[in-house]
């Protein structure tokens, strides 16, 4: 599978997808899908059950096949990125930022400790595991930082993407009184390996895209045909 990426995140940008014979690829997001040259049964739309409902955050996924390309488009603020993770990695990701993963991926739930999810407002996080590509989308250029085992570096509680799942973190601030109160929570972080950020905490757009609906209105939206016209 190979990624070709035009545009900037400024005025917004398309990711071709090119997937060979026998590759597959899962979008997350199937209404990012703006064009799709290959044969008509090489999309394949599904409604997820209940657990992979809440491990994804989303009630439909699309599994495209090669031979084929696609064309996702990335809205104006928000940058797209292709990841090539090894077959062993260790990063947990945030679900939200992810948009395409590759069909040799498995996806393993990492649930997160009590803390972690009174800050993220998530019990889990996702682990790929097999090797392949990832498509990501940040606010912003995704960027990575490395990881020590001695000295700790602090994260914006909102900006983290991906962390080794090995990492040690605490919530944490630094600096003088005045400026521990101007600054959101962050993570205290000690380890091996990088982390993945966005420059920009998740914001109310990116938010109102993935926004919790009712369970009646998600399942109305995403199952009728147009739903997506219709229901908003």
């Amino acid at each position: 599978m190979k990624a070709r990426i035009e545009g900037s995140a400024v005025d917004g940008q398309a990711a071709t997808i090119e997937l060979e014979t026998g590759e597959a690829a899962h979008v997350m997001h199937p209404g990012r899908i703006i064009a799709f040259e290959g044969p008509s049964q090489g999309r394949e739309d599904r409604l997820l059950n209940l657990t992979g409902m809440y491990r994804r955050k989303r009630w439909v996924e699309s599994r495209l096949t090669g031979p084929a390309r696609f064309v996702l488009g990335v809205p104006a603020g928000f940058q797209f990125k292709a990841v090539e993770l090894p077959a062993q990695s260790d990063l947990l990701f945030d679900i939200r930022h992810v948009l395409l993963y590759d069909g040799r991926m498995k996806l393993e739930s990492r649930f997160q400790r009590v803390k972690q999810a009174l800050v993220t407002q998530d019990w889990v996080r996702m682990k790929f595991s097999g090797g392949g590509l990832l498509g990501l989308i940040s606010a912003g250029v995704l960027c990575e930082l490395e990881l020590d085992p001695e000295r700790p570096v602090y994260v914006d509680a909102g900006c983290l993407v991906a962390f080794p799942e090995r990492s040690d973190m605490r919530l944490a601030v630094y600096g003088n009184p005045l400026a521990s109160q101007q600054m959101n929570y962050h993570w205290e972080m000690k380890g091996t390996g990088k982390v993945l950020l966005q420059p920009a905490p998740r914001d109310r757009n990116f938010d109102a895209g993935l926004r919790q609906d009712s369970l009646l209105r998600r399942v109305l939206r995403e199952a009728l045909p147009f739903g997506g016209v219709f229901i908003k």
